[in-house]
């Protein structure tokens, strides 16, 4: 059959199964909470991006407008080697 625990025994192993249960869910949780944060984080710097690409674009062409030639920078060379050797 077994062996019964004592009263004062039982509680203080049912307490150990508790805290040990709620240290995993916290694990769980703060998990969670970090991927969560993660992607906000993802999302937040994939917009500014965007827009530092407009502001660029923009500039870029009003640039070009005030030179004269009317070309970007982008329109000037055939490739993105050729125009990363030049900036």
């Amino acid at each position: 059959l077994g062996y019964v625990m004592s009263g004062s025994r039982h509680r203080r192993m049912n307490a150990v199964r508790i805290r040990k249960e709620n240290q995993v869910y916290s694990a769980e949780e703060k998990r969670a909470l970090a991927m969560y944060n993660f992607e906000e984080k993802a999302n937040r710097e994939s917009m500014l991006v965007g827009e530092l690409r407009e502001l660029l674009e923009k500039r870029q062409k009003a640039i070009a407008s005030a030179v004269g030639d009317g070309t970007t920078l982008n329109d000037r060379f055939s490739s993105i080697g050729e125009q990363k050797k030049f900036l």
